[in-house]
């Protein structure tokens, strides 16, 4: 009979459950499998959601993107998506351009005049196309600061606005398209700037099929870290008095800090540690893969932003990124010339006749400089309007005979440490 009551009396909770009822300790073993089916139901209404706001955006008589949009600003927060977004952007912005005209002669003024804020917010919303699908930009008002024309900004219209299937913008979102104001005809047609196809929906539509399921498996992975990535403390006394047992329900809670408890005479402690092991397989596997999946679908590729097995998977991977970050440069290429500069000459910008090219041309250390040209200049006839330009230096004539610097010409030889092809240019 005592034996009786002590049982029925005796409680340790634990993140909700009594560790001393058998049918809660059942319920703690299974628990794994509760949370892995949880987070696959959740997956599942998640995953519906995206259907359906992939077939409303894509609805031929009135396509509305709204709730994608909604999906996509969840995607975005992805830190491993963004970190393969912003590695790829970053290649195309920081490239040099230049402005040049049909002869292939830069325009240095003229370039000056995109070396601003603005342009790059520009680039940056164009980039941003690729993942968002079509953008709407538009240009700011024309000022003058120092004497050099200048938008003073760029915006980015809000996609939720923007039809692009049918050219318009609607003032109320939802509202049907044809209640819009068109934006390819008018005066607004000056003023914006259009990336991506109309019916171009974005890399983000593919990469939802990872980054929902990949969020739902971190938050129920936080959930079995609660209840399993602690020790379990349980305390078996003969004490029948409640407050003895309320002092070492009170010991047991603050033990996780404390790590030392006092109790009463013939109290005993258990840590019991967990043997659960199955939680690398089930969470962190799935989120690695997710995870190698979106570097596939931004990057092409995974071991610029992944770990890599060989040097000479490296290289492949790296020319597999580079061959995209070209297309990236060429899709703000050709929006810059057949849009960008047709507005901009239409607002008095002074770049008739000019275009817009990136400056692939490599860049020289001093030493390498002066090696170069002292070597074309040894073999060859040159213009002296070069160094004139270039340095400032009057040349009014040839010497007879030009004594070499350093004791002679022959001693220079071409800079080493990755001026490719210089070689057979010089043999």
């Amino acid at each position: 009979m005592a034996k009786r009551n002590k049982n029925k009396g005796s409680s340790l909770n634990i993140g909700g459950f009594n560790l001393a009822s058998p049918k809660d300790r059942r319920r703690l073993q299974s628990l794994t499998v509760e949370l892995k089916l949880q987070a696959e139901a959740l997956t599942q209404k998640d995953m519906r959601s995206w259907r359906q706001a992939w077939q409303r955006a894509i609805d031929i008589e009135n396509p509305r993107r709204q709730s994608l949009y909604d999906i996509y600003r969840d995607v975005e927060v992805d830190l491993h998506l963004s970190g393969c977004v912003d590695q790829r952007k970053g290649f195309t912005q920081k490239k040099a351009f230049k402005l040049v005209d049909a002869k292939g002669k830069q325009n240095e003024d003229a370039t000056t005049l995109l070396e601003a804020v603005w342009f790059k917010d520009l680039v940056g919303y164009i980039l941003d196309s690729r993942y968002w699908g079509h953008s709407l930009i538009q240009l700011g008002d024309v000022v003058t600061v120092d004497g050099e024309m200048r938008y003073n900004g760029v915006e980015l219209v809000n996609r939720k606005h923007v039809v692009p299937e049918y050219g318009v913008i609607v003032i109320e979102q939802g509202d049907d398209w044809t209640s819009g104001v068109p934006y390819r005809e008018g005066p607004m047609a000056d003023w914006v700037i259009e990336a991506g196809k109309p019916k171009d929906l974005g890399l983000y539509l593919k990469a939802a099929t990872q980054t929902i399921p990949k969020k739902n498996m971190l938050a129920y992975w936080d959930q079995f870290g609660e209840i399993f990535g602690m020790p379990i403390r349980i305390a078996k006394t003969s004490s029948r008095d409640p407050k003895d047992r309320t002092q070492i329900e009170g010991m047991l809670s603050s033990m996780g800090a404390a790590a030392w408890g006092l109790f009463p005479q013939d109290t005993d402690i258990e840590i019991k540690e967990t043997t659960r092991g199955d939680a690398f397989n089930v969470y962190d596997k799935r989120i690695d893969r997710a995870n190698s999946e979106l570097s596939k679908g931004v990057l092409n590729q995974t071991m610029t932003i992944d770990n890599g097995s060989s040097l000479s998977q490296s290289e492949v991977h790296l020319e597999v990124f580079e061959n995209v970050v070209e297309k990236d440069a060429d899709l703000v290429k050709d929006i810059v010339n057949d849009q960008l500069l047709p507005r901009m000459l239409k607002h008095g910008f002074p770049v008739k006749g000019l275009h817009f090219e990136w400056d692939e041309s490599i860049d020289y250390t001093p030493e390498q400089q002066l090696a170069y040209e002292t070597m074309i200049a040894d073999r060859y006839e040159v213009d002296p309007k070069y160094f004139i330009d270039k340095y400032g230096v009057p040349i009014i004539g040839k010497k007879a005979s030009p004594t070499p610097p350093d004791g002679g010409a022959s001693k220079l030889s071409a800079p080493t440490g990755g001026v490719e092809g210089a070689a057979p240019f010089f043999d």
